[in-house]
C-alpha cells in the first residue's frame, strides 16, 4: 500500500534504563520528525503507555525490577494497550530469546549497539503498518455509515411505495374475482391476470426490501410467542391458493394435528409466503405443489416442493449468499428479484433455526426450514 507518511503525526515511547541509549534514540528519531517519549523501567513504560497513548514502543529487554518481556506480556493483558506494536531492543540474540519476544506480543528486535539505517528502516515499517491499520479502519466505518444510510433509504422507500401498492393489488384482486374471462374476453382477461401478477410481485418485493432492511438496521427484533406451526402454514396455504389457480397448481399440505413452536409469528409468516409464492412461481401450470410440517431432533421442519423447472448447481452455489446476486424467470416469467430467500435465511437464523435446499435442474426443488420446537 503506497501512502505518505507524516512522522509528527506518531509518537512513539523509548524505554531504556540507560540514559545514554535513551538520548541517543531520541536524537535519530527525532530528526526523523517523530514525537517522542521516554521511560526509564517498566513501571514508568506502563505509566506512559496509559497517559500517552503512543503508536509505537521501543522497548528495553534487560531492565532491572521489570524486563521489557514482562512490560510486553502486561500490555498484552491489556485491551487498551494490546494494539500498541513492540520493538525490542536487546543485546540478547539467541534463538530462544528472540522465540520469546515474539511470544509475548514483540513485533520486531533491534540490536544493540544501534545502527542508524536499520533503526529508522524498523521503525518506519512498523509506523507504515500503523498508519495503513488506520486507513483502513477509518474506510471500514466509512462503508458502515454508507451502508446504513443505503438501508435506510431503501426502507424509506419500500415503506412509501407499499400501502398505494397494496391499494392496486387489492383492486385487481377484486377484478379477477368479479370478471370471469367468458365476460371480457380471452385478451382482456390475460392482460388483468399479468397486470395483477405484477402487482403482486411489485408488492412482494416491496414488503421483502422493507423487512431486509430494517432486519440490518437492527429495528427489526424477534418478538417470540408460542404458535402452531400448522396453524400458521394452513393459513397461509390459503392465502396463495388463489395465486395458484391462476396457473392450475394445486397446494397439498401434510402435517400433524398441530405442533408447537416458540417463534415469531410474522417472521415465520413470512419465510412460508416467500417459499410458496417461489415454488407456484417456478412450477409448471397444472402441476403440484406439496407442504409439508414434520419433526426431527426437536426441530420443526417445514418443507416446501415443487415439480418445476429446478436451479441448476452454478446457480445454487449463489443462492443463499448476500455476497453475489441471483434471480431468475418462474415459468410464466415471473421476475424474482433474489432478495426473498436472503431474508428467509436471515429470519430463519434470527428465530434459531437454518434454511437449506435440494434441487435438480428440469425436475424440481424443495426448500427447507426448522425451528426449534416448544419445549
Amino acid at each position: 500500500m503506497n501512502m505518505e507518511i507524516n512522522p509528527s503525526e506518531y509518537k512513539i515511547l523509548i524505554v531504556d534504563d540507560v540514559m545514554s541509549n535513551v538520548l541517543l534514540l531520541k536524537v535519530l528519531l527525532t530528526n526523523e520528525k517523530f514525537n517522542i517519549v521516554t521511560a526509564s523501567n517498566g513501571n514508568q513504560a506502563l505509566d506512559q503507555v496509559k497517559k500517552e497513548n503512543p503508536d509505537l514502543i521501543l522497548l528495553d529487554v534487560m531492565m532491572p525490577d521489570m524486563s521489557g518481556f514482562e512490560v510486553s506480556q502486561k500490555l498484552k493483558a491489556d485491551p487498551e494497550a494490546a494494539h500498541i506494536p513492540i520493538i525490542f531492543l536487546t543485546a540478547l540474540n539467541s534463538t530462544a530469546d528472540i522465540v520469546k519476544g515474539f511470544q509475548v506480543g514483540g513485533n520486531d528486535f533491534i540490536s544493540k549497539p544501534f545502527n542508524k539505517e536499520e533503526l529508522i528502516i524498523r521503525v518506519s515499517h512498523q509506523i507504515s503498518l500503523v498508519a495503513a491499520k488506520r486507513i483502513i479502519e477509518a474506510k471500514t466505518e466509512e462503508l458502515k455509515k454508507t451502508i446504513i444510510g443505503r438501508d435506510k433509504l431503501y426502507s424509506v422507500i419500500a415503506h412509501d411505495l407499499r400501502s398505494p401498492m397494496g391499494s392496486i393489488k387489492m383492486v385487481l384482486n377484486m377484478l379477477i374475482l368479479s370478471l370471469p374471462k367468458e365476460k371480457i374476453g380471452e385478451d382482456m382477461y390475460e392482460l388483468l391476470t399479468m397486470a395483477n401478477q405484477t402487482t403482486e410481485d411489485v408488492f412482494s418485493l416491496l414488503d421483502n426490501l422493507l423487512k431486509w432492511t430494517k432486519s440490518q438496521i437492527g429495528k427489526l427484533k424477534v418478538v417470540y410467542q408460542d404458535i402452531d406451526m400448522v396453524e400458521v402454514v394452513e393459513g397461509v396455504g390459503e392465502i396463495f391458493a388463489m395465486v395458484a389457480g391462476l396457473k392450475n397448481i394445486r397446494l397439498r399440505i401434510e402435517s400433524p394435528e398441530c405442533q408447537a413452536v416458540h417463534a415469531d409469528i410474522d417472521m415465520i409468516k413470512t419465510v412460508i409466503r416467500n417459499l410458496i409464492s417461489n415454488a407456484i412461481k417456478f412450477s409448471n401450470e397444472g402441476s403440484e405443489v406439496l407442504i409439508k410440517v414434520e419433526e426431527s431432533d426437536g426441530m420443526s421442519v417445514v418443507s416446501v416442493k415443487d415439480s418445476g423447472c429446478g436451479i441448476d448447481e452454478e446457480s445454487q452455489k449463489k443462492l443463499l449468499h448476500t455476497d453475489t446476486h441471483f434471480s431468475t424467470f418462474g415459468t410464466n416469467n415471473e421476475e424474482g428479484s433474489g432478495l426473498g430467500l436472503l431474508l428467509c435465511q436471515d429470519f430463519v437464523v434470527k428465530n434459531g433455526g437454518k434454511l437449506w435446499f435440494t434441487s435438480v435442474k428440469d425436475e424440481g426443488s424443495t426448500f427447507y426450514f426448522s425451528i426449534p420446537l416448544k419445549k
